[in-house]
């Protein structure tokens, strides 16, 4: 998703400062090492900050934000395709939310979850699960982005340049 730096890099005009952590272990990924290495960042995120998870990322974020209090200020917190438990395919592993996602809802001044009709990987009704638990949060229905691994990714930039 490294291209998604990028095109924000260049539509954004240096308005706001993007970090893009590479969370450890990818695969046999453990919510606790995770916790451990976006808590590093906090001393340089500023308020107003726009938190974005894809994937794994997006199932870390709801779960972190369900159980921590959040050191700044949210302004959005965007989900894309964010599986709400294990798939047929693959394993969130440890990464299981909590039963309320109500502390999340209170961090974050917007909730958005992007998630694609033609996901192979999450199932499409995970969405449905997560705006359940997420009632403010505003889905974004994809068509042809699969488990949005895209080249480009125009809808996520817009918002974001938006928000």
């Amino acid at each position: 998703m490294d291209w998604m730096g990028k095109k924000l890099e260049e539509n954004i005009d240096g308005e706001c400062e993007i970090i893009m952590p590479i969370m450890p272990t990818k695969y046999n990924a453990k919510y606790s090492e995770w916790k451990i290495w976006f808590e590093k960042l906090f001393s340089v995120i500023q308020d107003e900050v726009t938190l974005i998870g894809i994937s794994l990322g997006g199932i870390f974020l709801a779960k972190y934000l369900s159980e921590n209090d959040f050191p700044k200020k949210i302004k959005a917190v965007i989900l894309a395709a964010p599986p709400f438990r294990d798939t047929p395919d693959e394993s969130i592993g440890d990464f299981v939310l909590s039963e309320s996602l109500e502390k999340l809802e209170k961090q974050a001044e917007k909730i958005f979850i992007f998630h694609s009709e033609d996901d192979p990987v999450v199932p499409f009704d995970h969405l449905e699960k997560y705006l359940q638990k997420l009632p403010q949060a505003k889905k974004i229905v994809l068509q042809g982005k699969g488990h949005l691994r895209v080249e480009e990714f125009p809808e996520m930039v817009e918002l974001i340049r938006s928000l």
